[in-house]
């Protein structure tokens, strides 16, 4: 008997496949291949005197959102509830993710974290992030020079 037929329907490898999702679904997991992006997505954007973080969070309720930031690091957490009429049993296709996330952002080194705000508006977080004063990069002049290992044995 074979074990594959021309014209057979794979709708049991879709059945699995949806199933495989449902119950990784509750882990925040990204998988290669399947979804390789990290929810949420970000831009960091230099604007001069500070640093504008945005964040796309379609879903997210402003009461289900948490900000913290600690040691240099910001972490945005949050829940991202499925609509009430969409029961689990009833998918035909799933790709929107749902249930916790969390995603964590190394600050730049200059940030006044005392001075950071958020905005949450349209599914739209805004985070500004104000730069520490007087943090200008500041220019080294190159010179040429004599061989380092020679200058070291001369004040050995």
């Amino acid at each position: 008997m074979p074990v594959f037929r021309w014209g057979q329907n794979w709708d049991p490898l879709l059945d699995l496949e949806r199933e495989v999702d449902r119950l990784l679904q509750g882990m925040n997991l990204t998988l290669q291949g399947r979804s390789s992006r990290r929810f949420p997505l970000i831009n960091l954007l230099d604007g001069g005197d500070c640093f504008l973080l945005t964040a796309e969070l379609p879903g997210v309720q402003l009461e289900d959102l948490e900000l913290t930031a600690a040691n240099g690091v910001l972490t945005l957490k949050g829940v991202r509830k499925a609509p009430p009429e969409a029961q689990t049993e009833s998918f035909r296709r799933q790709e929107r993710f749902q249930g916790n996330w969390s995603r964590s952002v190394h600050l730049p080194d200059r940030i006044d974290e005392d001075g950071m705000k958020a905005e949450y508006s349209a599914g739209v977080l805004r985070v500004i992030l104000p730069k520490v004063a007087g943090s200008v990069a500041r220019s080294i002049p190159v010179t040429e020079g004599s061989d380092c290992s020679q200058s070291e044995t001369t004040n050995s």
